[in-house]
């Protein structure tokens, strides 16, 4: 016979193992955000260009798939998704400073905008305890599909087109978010650095289709 006593202890381990998760990785990516935003303010300083820009984030994708793997299940990976992190924010800069010169409201306004929506559906995952694993291949065929549409745009240069892509990937980045947050919940992301960089990377996007969109719809 199975003893109750045993299985409800593993119960209980499993959900202070997932709660551990939980805590440590947005803990983790409120330090990397506010890394990435100094190194955001940093390139907005030094005036870097889109050649700059473009090395910075060549070198982080170049370590989020190659590094961080090797590192993650160990200290090591802290030191790799801050650097990772914060060389992304780093290649903000030419955007910001772009938008910025417009508008600063528009970067103001796409941050708070960013900020309430992954609030919102994180808030709605943790809440409702609700399994998106159904999500995953929906969002990988529309990822790739709205990759393929933005590199074909900039053949075409179709301002219709470029607000679509951007309104597409807000979608497909809010539905990353549920996803990404429900797998941690449910026990399908136990490593709390890979789902922090995961998170980040669906947060990036989405500020920058929100700057895009509401640069768009301000004359940009």
């Amino acid at each position: 016979m199975n003893n109750p006593n045993i299985s409800v202890s593993r119960t209980q381990e499993s959900l202070l193992s997932t709660n551990k998760v939980l805590k440590n990785t947005y803990m983790l990516l409120s330090m990397t955000l506010l890394f990435s935003g100094l190194t955001g303010f940093i390139g907005v300083s030094m005036q870097l260009g889109y050649g700059g820009a473009l090395i910075a984030d060549i070198v982080a994708i170049a370590m989020l798939w190659f590094v961080l793997p090797r590192t993650a299940n160990s200290a090591a990976g802290i030191p790799v998704i801050f650097a990772i992190t914060g060389l992304l924010g780093l290649g903000l800069g030419p955007i910001l400073n772009h938008y910025l010169a417009m508008n600063p409201h528009i970067v103001t306004t796409a941050l708070g905008g960013t900020g309430v929506i992954f609030l919102g559906l994180s808030g709605y995952a943790l809440t409702t305890r609700k399994d998106f694993s159904f999500m995953a291949g929906f969002l990988m065929v529309g990822f790739f599909v709205v990759l393929g549409a933005a590199l074909l745009n900039i053949f075409l240069g179709m301002p219709a087109l470029a607000l679509a892509v951007d309104a597409v990937i807000i979608l497909i980045m809010s539905g990353f978010i549920l996803f990404q947050t429900s797998a941690i919940i449910n026990g399908g992301e136990t490593n709390y650095i890979m789902a922090t960089a995961s998170l980040y990377l669906s947060i990036l996007n989405l500020f920058q289709a929100l700057l895009q969109l509401l640069g768009a719809f301000s004359d940009d």
